[in-house]
């Protein structure tokens, strides 16, 4: 049961995105609070951010890192390098827009979302942060936008045609425009 446990978190990993000191004024003086703000994922389109709040770095880290794998978000990725369509996402006053982009262009994001691209396994993207620069509303937002990524399969099951008809359908829209 523990050599399972291992081998499934080794397969992932996390990254440190935010750690927040805090402090509490007491009678003998200050006492110092930590809060870290880690995502987690596979890089095979599996992800999962978590939070927590520590009186120690290194606990915090533990902590938002357990929640982050209890939370883990699946999404589908085209050709297992970035995005099927455009999207945006909000939280808060955070809003994120997210653009599919092609082969080599890399990940051009800012610093909480570019945490979320790497370990989510996306090596081509385009996003824009407007709003919020707090790096919790912009995770948030940035998983609020890839819940709503669809594949083809997913759109041509729920429309009742063939991934190709989908596919054709695409291809006559971009001859039109």
């Amino acid at each position: 049961m523990r050599d399972v446990q291992q081998e499934r978190d080794s397969e992932f990993i996390d990254r440190l995105v935010h750690i927040n000191r805090v402090a509490k004024v007491v009678k003998g003086g200050r006492r110092f609070g930590f809060a870290a703000l880690v995502v987690v994922g596979d890089q095979k389109g599996r992800v999962g951010f978590g939070h927590g709040k520590a009186r120690e770095v290194p606990e915090a880290i533990r902590k938002a890192t357990e929640q982050a794998k209890r939370q883990l978000i699946r999404v589908p990725l085209r050709e297992a390098r970035t995005l099927h369509h455009d999207v945006t996402g909000r939280h808060g006053a955070g809003k994120v827009v997210l653009r599919a982009a092609p082969a080599g262009t890399g990940i051009i994001a800012g610093g909480p979302m570019r945490a979320v691209f790497e370990t989510l396994g996306i090596n081509d993207i385009v996003a824009k942060s407007q709003g919020s620069a707090n790096p919790y509303n912009m995770v948030r937002a940035t998983f609020d936008a890839l819940k709503q990524v669809d594949s083809p399969r997913s759109v041509a099951a729920r429309r009742g045609l063939k991934v190709s008809e989908l596919q054709a359908r695409r291809g006559e829209a971009a001859v039109e425009a």
